[in-house]
This record gives structure tokens, sequence and C-alpha cells, in this order.
């Protein structure tokens, strides 16, 4: 049987303590399309500019979604960038604060729209908090940060920690309760794919046509090139699973539709 994987590589790691930013979000998403505008996207604006030390990478972050709430701006660019900023120590209460002042010179009705964006990237009080902490000690690998990278392909908060680059990329995905990629499929045209290892947790893994395959730890899933799938958490649990990602030629990464409420609410727990 072979099943699915999580499809990131485009991971943006930074912090204060200046760990380097890393973006590849451009070429996996356009870099067909349009190679040059992927080249500015991946190594000058999260390349060079990202990664310039004048200023610190939390700043950035609030100086960036600000400036997107300045222009109105409130899709998803907007809740990458309010993720990427919790991910970097942004509180709530420094959030909420921001916004407020920002909303007497950029308009009232932007910092509507930004606060209703911000509501479900500041979701996790301190018992949430105690949750995860409680998970992480129930696993091998660590949790990571929030995943901000895909977060518009995902339904609910997952989180990466990259395991090791070389010779392929290996992240450890974890996904809170009701947590769900959307269909994807992994494309090349030679070789390519993923493979899963669960290793906390239970979850479910679906190719497009099938029954869902219940994730619990020690459970491998190969996913094949050119197979439409998802992969996420139970309703009632945290699931961790170890993505490999399969070297191949020409490889990329094909989002789709998200997977139904109805769908997911008939897995059961």
């Amino acid at each position: 049987m072979h099943v699915g994987s999580f499809d990131t590589v485009n991971i943006e790691k930074g912090n204060a303590m200046g760990e380097k930013i890393v973006q590849t979000a451009g070429r996996e998403q356009l870099g067909e399309f349009v190679p040059e505008f992927a080249h500015f996207n991946d190594d000058v604006l999260f390349g060079e500019n990202w990664n310039n030390q004048d200023i610190d990478v939390k700043t950035r972050c609030i100086v960036t979604f600000v400036a997107l709430m300045a222009q109105g701006i409130t899709d998803s660019s907007l809740v990458y960038h309010l993720q990427n900023a919790k991910a970097h120590g942004v509180t709530k209460a420094e959030f909420a604060a921001i916004v407020t002042h920002v909303a007497f010179y950029a308009g009232w009705p932007k910092a509507w729209a930004t606060f209703n964006l911000g509501k479900q990237v500041w979701t996790t009080d301190e018992a949430a908090t105690s949750e995860k902490d409680a998970y992480a000690q129930t696993i091998p690998f660590p949790v990571g940060d929030p995943n901000g990278a895909y977060a518009q392909y995902f339904d609910g908060q997952s989180y990466l920690a990259p395991v090791c680059g070389q010779p392929f990329p290996i992240s450890n995905v974890t996904f809170e309760p009701g947590c769900r990629n959307h269909w994807h499929v992994h494309h090349a045209t030679k070789g390519g794919g993923q493979l899963l290892i669960c290793v906390g947790g239970h979850g479910w893994y679906q190719e497009w046509g099938k029954e869902a395959l219940a994730l619990v730890p020690g459970t491998v899933i190969e996913i094949p090139e050119g197979v439409k799938h998802w992969h996420g958490a139970a309703k009632d649990s945290w699931m961790s699973h170890l993505a490999f990602e399969i070297p191949g030629e020409d490889a990329s990464n094909e989002w789709l539709e998200p997977v139904s409420d109805q769908d997911y609410a008939a897995l059961g727990q």
C-alpha cells in the first residue's frame, strides 16, 4: 500500500538567535511559470533582505504585517506573516497593541480584518501550550515551530521540525487535533514521491477514491509520484510523522482543494 507524506520543501527558518532564513516557496510554486520572479522572492526578498542583520527578525515580522495591513491586504499572505510573527516571538498582547495603534493611522476596518485573521493565529493559551508540551514528551522528535510557509494549505495548526537536509530532506510534522492538509500530488518526471512514518498520536492518510488508513506510531506509508492524497490528525488526537522527501527529477508539489468537513467528520475519532 502506498500512502502519503508531508509536502514542505519551502521552510522559512529564522529566529532571534540569527539562524539563517531559507525560503524556497517561490521556486516550489512559481519556479517553472515565472523563474525570475521566483528567484527574486527566494534569493533577494527572503534571502538577502530578510537575512540583513541591521534589524532583528521579530522587528521585520512586525514591520511586514503592519505594511500589509496598511494596504488592506488581508489574504493568505497576511496570515502567513502573522504566523511568522508569532513564531518569532510576537505575543498576542503585542499583536493587539500594534494593530490597535496602527488602526488610528491606517483605518479601523483594516484593523477589524487583521484582528479576525489574528484570532486564527493567536489561539494558543496557557492550557493549549501545556497540552503541546505534554504531547512533545511522548514523541522522540521535536515538535518544532508553527508551519507558516504552508499554512494556506492546512486546515488547523501544524508544526515543522527539520531533522536533516542530506542526502534528502527529512522533517517531523506535527498536527494539532483536527488539523489536516489539503489534497495534493507529488509530481516528478523520474523518481519523487514521499515516505511517511508515524511517530506519535493518531491520524489519517487517504488516497483519492480509496478508504482512509489510520496513522499510529510505526505506520509506514509510501506515496508514489502522481497520487492525489491528504493526511492529518484525528479529531481528538495530536499526530506526528516523519516526512522523507524522495529525490526525483523535476520534482514539484501541486496543492489542490481542502478535505471537506463532511468527509473528515465521517472518519470518526
